[in-house]
């Protein structure tokens, strides 16, 4: 299977769909739910430009670098997010999991874990990865948090990495998951989405 094939995982708490412009409407009102653009330290689109990320985001997709998805909730039906497969390196068998962003009432409520799990789960035993990056804002310390409860180990941080809307630089927080740790991480996770 080819890294960027379209592929829909599916959870328990949540589903994930290939990103289409089919999901603009739906993606629109869960960034609303929570403001989620106010965020200083990260950027996420505000209503009116979601057309337009989700078109980078497919234009992205269509170089090879980037599989984009959309979050639906499955108690409701209704749409809470993104994430994506980006930085794919198909040849080294490594991408990074980035790029996410859920609606605030999907927060803490094991959709995320889920995601997380579901697509680790691809990434290692069906594209064959040998490793999974995450990267995120040093100052973005909810991200940080969750994202070493995965079990991802820091391996660093690139300091004055990208320069940020208003001008200020952002520090980015490297972390890794790598084959031979899998294992114990899917249980871990599984282990906390059944508590």
């Amino acid at each position: 299977m080819s890294f960027t094939s379209p592929t829909t995982l599916q959870g328990r708490h949540a589903t994930l769909e290939p990103l289409s412009m089919d999901h603009h409407d739906g993606l629109a009102a869960a960034v609303a739910d929570g403001e989620l653009w106010k965020l200083w330290y990260t950027h996420i689109p505000p209503p009116e430009q979601m057309r337009a990320e989700i078109a980078r985001r497919l234009e992205v997709q269509a170089t090879g670098d980037m599989l984009a998805f959309a979050i639906r909730r499955n108690d409701t039906g209704a749409l809470c997010g993104m994430t994506t497969y980006m930085h794919i390196d198909a040849p080294n068998r490594r991408l990074e999991i980035g790029s996410t962003w859920t609606a605030a009432s999907a927060q803490r409520s094991g959709i995320n874990t889920e995601c997380k799990l579901m697509l680790l789960t691809h990434a290692f035993e069906t594209l064959d990865c040998i490793a999974v990056e995450f990267r995120t804002n040093f100052m973005n310390h909810q991200s940080r948090a969750a994202i070493a409860r995965l079990g991802a180990r820091q391996d660093g941080i690139l300091r004055s990495h990208q320069l940020m809307d208003g001008g200020a630089l952002r520090d980015t927080v490297v972390f890794s998951l790598i084959a031979s740790e899998w294992p114990t991480t899917k249980r871990h996770l599984q282990y906390q989405l059944d508590r």
